[in-house]
């Protein structure tokens, strides 16, 4: 079942987005200092449930717990995670469809993450040509959009 995200789920969003995010970028970014230093687990939960505000957009895949996020706003996908031991159970494929459902047509991705990359590509959604670099780093990201 897809739901809002709680404050309650505080702790599972911040797993799974710090351990997913160290699976996936670590092999890019290549910076132990920011994939084990500042990314960590308790601050980030300690934020959802300080400011619950910052779950507006987070709704979750929930089969008795939480294994995946989406992050929507507006007709832009902010950030889709599954969490590593569930990958190809096809969750993120009904989070992405999920986030169709709702109008989301275009989401940014580094572009050294290829599997994310045909990921994405299979619900339609294709570079447009637009880049950029990601926000403090030497790496850029692409925009992908559906039409």
């Amino acid at each position: 079942m897809i739901r809002r995200a709680t404050t309650e789920d505080a702790s599972r969003l911040a797993e799974i987005l710090v351990f997913t995010k160290r699976m996936n970028y670590r092999r890019i970014f290549q910076n132990d200092k920011v994939s084990f230093g500042e990314i960590q687990v308790y601050p980030i939960a300690k934020t959802y449930i300080e400011n619950p505000d910052k779950l507006e957009g987070i709704w979750v895949y929930d089969d008795e717990f939480v294994k995946g996020l989406v992050h929507i706003a507006g007709e832009k996908i902010e950030e889709l995670y599954v969490e590593h031991f569930f990958e190809n159970c096809g969750i993120g494929g009904e989070l992405m469809r999920f986030a169709i459902e709702r109008g989301c047509r275009y989401l940014w991705v580094l572009e050294k993450n290829e599997d994310a990359r045909r990921f994405y590509g299979r619900y339609g959604f294709a570079v447009t040509g637009k880049k950029e670099f990601q926000e403090g780093t030497t790496e850029y990201i692409i925009e992908m959009k559906r039409e």
